[in-house]
């Protein structure tokens, strides 16, 4: 079906609105999901994070901000699906259009700008979720992804704890992992909060606001952007490793728009936003050779960015990563490309 599909995609779907596209293909997935919840299992099980993931892939954070279809995302293929990014209030995002396809660079650029209906609509549709598991209904690894609220003050270090400190209050009794969302480029002042000196006390107000609220030590990753210097990277991996962190997720998109093949007029129309897909997978690479370097086997992680082929996933595992992701891929590839990528990785 891959070649069916990218036609498809090409000749039809390529012409339609990205984010309504996006909306109708999800609702696509969620009416399937009995039927999907039929087929075999794919990938061979991977431990990492002190848990067993069915295979090595997961679903990026972005495609489910709302926790609405996580089980029929894992009964396409994905081992592990990240919610989000959530944050402690709803919020609508920013003014549409704000999404958009560079088909010739099979990659992305979004400004959505964390929209999502907050962390107690998601923490009542996961304690949902929790209860039918209970029940017998098994699913994906969950990851919980996490930002700030746009109106909260990134200078008012104060105010950024307390809004992270809610969504995870409510959100890490449901978790199997939670993730500081640091890096998105699409919430003003957010990514200054990746500098050491600020992300330290967050990580550490959000440890022990989720060791508070449950019985189990959840895991806790950070996710960090390509555009970090290589210096600031080392930085982050040392502080990861000072605050008792778990993992790091690298990366997420980027501003940089060099190396691209579509028209600079087709780039200029779409205007700011984090890039993500193919151009990605270089930087992405490079930073995951970077932080392996640094932790050795002190820390999980999960790579992400420009994740098309099966090689390309297997060049992340080689570089360091135990566990990658995709999005931007999932939406050119197709319904058959997380389970070819799973598979794949396990040949």
């Amino acid at each position: 079906m891959g070649r069916p599909y990218r036609l498809l995609f090409d000749h039809l779907l390529s012409h339609t609105d990205p984010e309504e596209a996006h909306h109708a293909a999800f609702r696509a997935i969620r009416a399937a999901a009995p039927a999907l919840a039929r087929v075999a299992a794919v990938g061979e099980p991977v431990d990492a994070l002190g848990l067993t993931f069915p295979n090595r892939l997961g679903l990026a954070a972005g495609f489910d901000k709302n926790a609405v279809g996580i089980d029929a995302l894992g009964a396409l293929g994905f081992g592990h699906v990240e919610i989000g990014t959530v944050t402690g209030e709803a919020q609508p995002g920013n003014p549409k259009p704000r999404l958009f396809r560079l088909v010739s660079d099979r990659a992305v650029i979004n400004r959505m700008g964390f929209n999502n209906d907050g962390a107690e609509a998601v923490a009542g549709r996961l304690k949902e979720r929790l209860d039918r598991r209970r029940s017998g209904t098994l699913g994906p690894v969950l990851g919980v992804n996490i930002g700030k609220t746009k109106i909260v003050p990134e200078d008012d270090q104060g105010a950024v704890e307390a809004d992270y400190g809610k969504s995870t209050r409510l959100l890490a009794p449901y978790a199997d992992y939670l993730v500081v969302n640091v890096s998105s480029p699409n919430t003003p002042g957010l990514r200054s909060l990746q500098a050491v000196e600020r992300l330290g006390p967050l990580l550490q107000h959000v440890r022990a606001t989720a060791d508070s609220v449950t019985d189990r030590r959840v895991p806790l990753l950070v996710k960090i952007a390509p555009d970090l210097a290589d210096e600031d990277i080392l930085g982050v991996a040392d502080l990861a490793l000072e605050t008792g962190l778990d993992g790091i997720i690298a990366t997420n998109t980027t501003i940089s728009r060099d190396g691209l093949r579509s028209h600079p007029s087709e780039v200029e129309e779409a205007g700011p936003g984090g890039l993500s897909g193919r151009p990605l997978a270089g930087r992405a690479t490079e930073v995951m050779r970077l932080l392996r370097g640094r932790v050795g086997d002190r820390l999980t992680l999960i790579g992400v960015g420009g994740i098309t082929t099966v090689e390309d996933a297997r060049e992340r595992v080689e570089a360091g990563a135990d566990l990658v992701q995709g999005y931007t891929a999932f939406i050119y590839e197709g319904p058959l490309w997380p389970r070819r990528i799973a598979n794949g990785l396990s040949a």
